[in-house]
């Protein structure tokens, strides 16, 4: 999966754009989800289903058309990732996160100086003289969506500092920068791969090895055991 955030000040211009490029993107073959930050509480519709989140900790619905899922308390962005299935995510807000490269919604000049953290791919807003891309033109959103497909990524958070840099926005910057690829994640490309329902469950090197090694020992004990692929399936 990968992503990229949308961001700016209110007003910049964030839901638009991400309402064009989510089209744009859709035509370049990709399954587009949106994840948006809301600073308040967020409203539900007076629905059965709403009322049923003054008891429950999870609530979910399942119509003909479409599903949702309300999960009580406040989630980290893996946390909810793990339930999206599409390839690339435009992630609306969260000026603060550091593992994903972003666009950036500019309405004055001043923003750049508080907005930009090393991530930015491009800028884009209404008024043209002071950003990369005017949100009203649609052939500057079709070219837009190019650069978000091709740069999009989603480091894991996992800060092991196995690729050379402290943190994964250490990492993350060099690759907006064009020095290193996603392949320098060394928890993206571990020795084994595991994964839960279906998604995959990020491993740092030490505990990638750890279960690696760990299964290979019990296994090799076994009557029978030849060198191979294994694969452990525990449902």
């Amino acid at each position: 999966m990968k992503a990229i955030g949308i961001v700016g000040y209110g007003k910049s211009g964030k839901t638009t754009l991400i309402l064009k490029l989510s089209r744009e993107l859709a035509k370049l073959g990709h399954d587009v989800a949106v994840l948006k930050h809301v600073p308040g509480k967020i409203d539900f519709p007076d629905s059965d289903t709403s009322k049923f989140r003054s008891c429950a900790s999870f609530v979910s619905a399942i119509s003909p058309g479409e599903s949702e899922i309300i999960l009580k308390g406040k989630k980290h962005i893996g946390d909810i990732l793990k339930y999206f299935d599409s390839d690339l995510v435009l992630i609306e807000g969260f000026k603060k996160q550091k593992t994903y490269p972003k666009v950036v919604c500019i309405k004055d000049e001043g923003d750049k100086d508080t907005l930009f953290d090393g991530l930015e791919v491009a800028t884009a807003g209404f008024n043209k003289d002071i950003v990369d891309f005017d949100i009203s033109d649609d052939e500057d959103v079709q070219r837009l969506a190019q650069i978000v497909s091709k740069k999009s990524f989603k480091l894991p958070d996992l800060n092991c500092g196995h690729c050379g840099y402290e943190t994964c926005y250490g990492l993350a910057k060099e690759i907006v920068r064009g020095n290193k690829t996603i392949d320098n994640c060394v928890s993206l490309n571990p020795s084994i791969s595991i994964s839960v329902d279906g998604k995959p469950f990020a491993l740092n090197p030490f505990m990638s090895n750890l279960f690696k090694n760990g299964f290979l020992a019990m296994l090799s004990s076994l009557k029978g055991f030849k060198k191979g692929r294994v694969e452990i399936d525990i449902p």
